[in-house]
């Protein structure tokens, strides 16, 4: 479901580079891979062990063209692309992750062409639901990671210099897109 959700925000990218940051083990590198509909796929993870799982992942599947699909190492606050020259990039469950998020939002935007779109989901500490009693227990709980409120995100994006912001949110989870102008 929210690889198909992924897709629907991307769609001015089709036919164009995506990057995937924090990619992991290369699950959704290797879906957006596989569907044909980008030029190029970029699996890009600070963590060599992550890329290696991710080779493997991809060798044992042997489905995927090495000419479709890249494996780099680097840092999401550093990206080894010229500006403006990516047409997607896709963090799926890693933006609380990030040390520092803005530095990583703003060479996120640095990479997009205008017109670009950053799809990004994570962890929330708390949505506009949750009981307010529950909220301190949340953060407690949460504080070893970077999470979020909803507003933070979209304050977040627009401060890097991206547009268009959407959400959607379901429980603790947001999936949210925006574009560089």
């Amino acid at each position: 479901m929210q690889f198909k959700m992924a897709q629907e925000y991307f769609k001015p990218a089709e036919g164009g580079l995506l990057v995937d940051v924090s990619c992991g083990s290369g699950l959704f590198s290797r879906k957006f891979a596989k569907s044909g509909t980008y030029s190029k796929v970029v699996a890009l993870d600070f963590s060599e062990n992550m890329l290696r799982q991710s080779y493997d992942f991809i060798k044992a599947e042997g489905t995927i063209s090495d000419a479709n699909l890249a494996l780099v190492r680097a840092d999401v606050s550093r990206l080894p692309f010229a500006s403006g020259s990516v047409d997607a990039v896709h963090a799926g469950a890693a933006l609380h992750c990030w040390p520092a998020p803005s530095n990583a939002i703003s060479e996120i935007c640095r990479v997009l062409r205008s017109g670009g779109i950053f799809v990004g989901t994570t962890f929330l500490r708390y949505t506009s639901s949750t009981p307010v009693i529950a909220r301190p227990l949340r953060q407690q709980f949460l504080a070893r990671y970077n999470y979020f409120i909803e507003e933070e995100i979209e304050d977040l994006c627009k401060s890097c210099g991206l547009t268009n912001y959407t959400m959607k949110v379901q429980r603790s989870f947001i999936m949210f897109s925006a574009q560089k102008p």
